[in-house]
């Protein structure tokens, strides 16, 4: 992987842990939690496919549903897929 796809994807991350957070577990105390890193290879992989956000709000929204059995947020599933697409033009664009 070379330094600017690492880049990105410890900034989807971030994004995960920081703005998503689906069942809350950031508190604010914890620098970094690992909780939401298995989400990231996946949503790595549609960013380089250059999937568009409603791509990305998709598999959010069916992650927080199917993986952790909870209510979905459409919209703030949206807001977080534009994070990351976002994230990926400042990064390799």
């Amino acid at each position: 992987m070379k330094a600017k796809q690492k880049e990105l994807y410890k900034a989807i991350a971030s994004i995960l842990w920081h703005d998503w957070d689906p069942i809350g577990v950031n508190d604010g105390e914890n620098e970094w939690s690992d909780e939401y890193d298995s989400y990231v290879p996946h949503l790595f992989q549609l960013v380089l496919e250059d999937k568009d956000a409603s791509n990305i709000a998709q598999y959010l929204s069916s992650s927080i549903k199917q993986n952790m059995g909870r209510s979905v947020s459409e919209q703030h599933s949206l807001e977080i897929a534009h994070k990351i697409v976002n994230a990926k033009k400042q990064i390799l664009d």
